[in-house]
């Protein structure tokens, strides 16, 4: 999240240019969004796989994420809608092509302002995220905005343990976790992973019109982020 914020800030003042990330999170983490006050005081004390699970907060809005076996994506980029929503769109284009190409079809969701009162960004589907056929959710998205630079996350659940998941948000919501059957490719497999990510790479290539250059940081920027990250932190 440090890393996020980091780029962000960079980027507004015209250091560095659009960015798009992809990453995984080690250990296992619960994100909350930025504004987000209330959570369970005992997702402090869970564990995954016999370590503990990382309360963090985002940069963005919304609501709580578990990030276990999800893929993570972040863009950073400017000269976009000063409508939230039409911003959203514009952004998520290259997830509907990306995904379509490996032949999963997604479309938004339709639910109102009452997902504020829900603490789990997984239990309803606004217009900011993505939906598959069946009205499960697979990509959750939010926000932070600067007039028109965004930085938009979001998180794909690819291989979420439904077990835990339930652990975490309560009895009834794993069923709205993809089942294994639900994606064209099995994520159990690491491989796959990387499939999904040159093929989102690859359509927001197309759809924005650019071409995208790896920019590994430097040691003295990984210090800055670093230093970043401790503000992100959630302490229980």
């Amino acid at each position: 999240m440090g890393l996020d914020a980091w780029l962000f800030e960079q980027h507004c003042t015209g250091l560095h240019p659009p960015t798009l990330r992809f990453y995984t999170w080690s250990p296992v983490a619960i994100s909350l969004g930025y504004h987000q006050q209330r959570y369970p005081n005992t997702w402090h004390d869970l564990t995954w796989q016999g370590a503990l699970v990382d309360v963090v907060r985002r940069p963005t809005g919304g609501r709580a994420v578990l990030h276990q076996g999800d893929l993570t994506y972040a863009v950073i980029a400017s000269d976009l809608p000063t409508n939230r929503l039409a911003a959203y769109q514009q952004i998520c284009e290259f997830l509907i092509e990306g995904w379509r190409s490996l032949g999963v079809s997604l479309h938004f969701g339709q639910a109102g302002r009452g997902y504020i009162h829900n603490p789990n960004c997984f239990g309803t589907a606004t217009g900011a995220d993505l939906v598959l056929p069946d009205g499960t959710k697979l990509i959750g998205s939010a926000q932070l905005r600067r007039g028109a630079i965004a930085l938009q996350h979001g998180s794909m659940r690819l291989a979420t343990d439904s077990t835990f998941y339930q652990q975490v948000f309560g009895a009834g919501l794993e069923a709205g976790v993809p089942t294994p059957d639900a994606l064209p490719l099995d994520f159990r497999r690491g491989d796959h992973w990387q499939r999904v990510i040159d093929a989102l790479t690859a359509s927001a290539e197309r759809c924005f019109g650019i071409q995208l250059v790896p920019q590994p940081l430097s040691d003295q920027e990984w210090r800055t982020v670093s230093a970043i990250s401790e503000a992100y932190k959630v302490s229980g």
